[in-house]
């Protein structure tokens, strides 16, 4: 059984998580690394606080006292307006801090994120590339459907 955390990005506090959970039941985006037959439970889901991502520093704790094996950093962080600034120092500290693995992402990039991104030139591209380019390597029809 691996157990996840999910941390989302405080301006999207109120979502419902449809986007993640459809990825981890179809195991697309940052959820295709764990087969399909392999059990996998959400032991909590958070957001960051808001910036500077206050919750960060003890939202790991939580996760952890129910076992929770990977945080994922949830996909808004990388495709909000602008992206998320504090994603890679988020990653560093969770790791450090809590020695869990951190991923960055949970479902695949919408389409018209990623466009609007690469359109504008939001993102440091080679930054994200590091961090996030597993998300940018669904098939077009797969990033649509997330539209």
């Amino acid at each position: 059984m691996k157990r996840l955390g999910i941390i989302i990005c405080a301006r999207y506090r109120d979502c419902s998580g449809g986007k993640c959970f459809r990825a981890l039941r179809e195991r697309q985006g940052s959820f295709a690394r764990y087969a399909a037959d392999e059990p996998v439970e959400i032991v909590g889901y958070s957001s960051c606080g808001g910036c500077p991502g206050g919750n960060v520093e003890h939202v790991p704790a939580e996760f952890l006292k129910y076992g929770c094996d990977v945080v994922h950093l949830a996909t808004g962080l990388v495709v909000g307006y602008p992206p998320c600034p504090h994603l890679r120092q988020f990653k560093v500290f969770i790791e450090a801090q809590y020695g869990l693995p951190v991923v960055v992402g949970t479902h695949p990039i919408p389409l018209k994120y990623l466009e609007t991104h690469h359109k504008l030139s939001l993102w440091n591209e080679a930054d994200m590339t590091e961090l996030a380019g597993h998300l940018m390597t669904e098939r077009r029809d797969v990033m649509e459907s997330y539209n």
